[in-house]
């Protein structure tokens, strides 16, 4: 394992199979044994290294998380590996999670498959116009740091944003959602359900999309028809216990259940 302090060129690879090692053992790495900054055009490589050890070589991953706390600030994006995506219902009692961060989201299904051309020219209403459905997703935060959510920011950047699993419900035809006006309740094992009003910061799920077709299909390739993008947290990040079950609605959307 390379050191923080050699001078030595960084290599992806070696990074990627080391998350992906960390996350098929349930360990967690010492971030202290990795470089403290990274470009993005190497966090962007450790992703693609990582899509595909898990099985995604010859496609882009069909899976993703795009996010950001306003719509002043940059996005955040990265694939995610199908074995970590469930139904709802599931129950993830047995995953060796370290975090079990819970952020109630809302995830997109684009209707039709999109190349790099036309994601550069895309607006928000002619992305969401790709869209064919919608539906109440969980994502569980997790880290393979040691140091959890105090490693370096480039380095739970490259660890898919501290993505632990993704849990989504049942499909509906799209939508516009008013993240002005949307309602979200969050209840985690037996704490108090919490309601989020107003609480999303990019105000519109929709919002994101011109920004992530471009990113993905520009260093993943064209999309197929049925890619899910999940659209980042109406809750904040709240935290969850081992043995919790957790439930989200959206209110006119839907529910979505899981344990932990």
């Amino acid at each position: 394992m390379p050191s923080a302090d050699t001078a030595a060129p960084f290599q992806p690879a070696a990074l990627a199979q080391a998350l992906q090692t960390a996350t098929s053992a349930g360990s967690a790495i010492d971030a202290a044994a990795w470089p403290a900054s990274l470009a993005p055009a190497d966090i962007i490589a450790v992703h693609r290294e990582r899509a595909q050890r898990w099985g995604d070589s010859a496609q882009a991953p069909q899976y993703w998380k795009s996010g950001g706390p306003g719509r002043s600030q940059p996005l955040g994006h990265a694939p995610l590996p199908p074995q970590g995506v469930h139904a709802g219902g599931a129950d993830l009692g047995g995953t060796p999670f370290f975090l079990r961060g819970v952020e109630a989201e809302i995830a997109l299904r684009l209707g039709q498959a999109v190349d790099a051309a036309q994601a550069a020219a895309l607006d928000e209403a002619s992305a969401a116009e790709l869209i064919d459905a919608m539906a109440v997703s969980i994502e569980i935060v997790d880290s393979r740091w040691q140091q959890q959510l105090q490693a370096p920011a480039a380095l739970k950047a490259a660890d898919l944003l501290c993505h632990g699993a993704l849990v989504l419900g049942p499909w509906l035809p799209y939508r516009p959602v008013d993240g002005r006006t949307q309602r979200c309740t969050v209840q985690i094992g037996a704490q108090p359900a919490q309601a989020f009003e107003n609480s999303y910061g990019l105000q519109d799920p929709a919002w994101l999309l011109p920004q992530w077709l471009r990113h993905a299909t520009a260093h993943f390739g064209s999309l197929r028809a049925g890619t899910v993008v999940t659209t980042g947290s109406w809750c904040g990040l709240l935290q969850a216990a081992a043995g919790d079950a957790v439930r989200v609605q959206f209110d006119g959307i839907g529910e979505l259940r899981v344990q932990l």
